[in-house]
């Protein structure tokens, strides 16, 4: 089948989820520097079979589109040129970091490791493409 990559993106870092080849398991993979992701992925999809990508579409409570859009539509161009091949779909990605910080809270981590800004973008990814699988089964 092949992997589906999901991608939390923002200006300064970059979360990244991806499944296993069959589609079923959502795991964190990393978080990345924004200047760094097209490269990144250019690298991570010569290695691995990923088949798409799946975007988080930040929303406001209105359903309007958020302000980073914009920097997320470039992004898309650009990833686009580089890597034309894997499709792309969109997913709400409203309240991930909330969930994300709960998540933490949840998990036992402490203070300090909830801090940590990175892990909450995986974490966010990882929600985004579990939303993704939940809504195709």
């Amino acid at each position: 089948m092949g992997r589906i990559l999901a991608i939390d993106y923002g200006t300064k870092r970059t979360g990244l989820a991806v499944t296993d080849e069959m589609q079923i398991i959502a795991s964190g993979l990393t978080t990345v520097e924004t200047k760094d992701l097209l490269v990144f992925l250019k690298d991570y999809t010569v290695s691995e079979n990923v088949v798409k990508f799946v975007v988080g579409e930040p929303k406001q409570m209105d359903n309007t589109a958020s302000e980073s859009e914009v920097f997320i539509q470039k992004f898309l161009k650009q990833l686009a040129k580089v890597i034309p091949e894997i499709p792309v779909e969109r997913v709400d990605e409203r309240f991930t970091s909330k969930m994300a910080f709960q998540t933490m809270i949840d998990g036992g981590l402490k203070k300090k490791q909830r801090q940590n800004k990175a892990l909450i973008d995986e974490i966010s990814a990882t929600l985004i493409l579990q939303s993704y699988l939940s809504s195709k089964s």
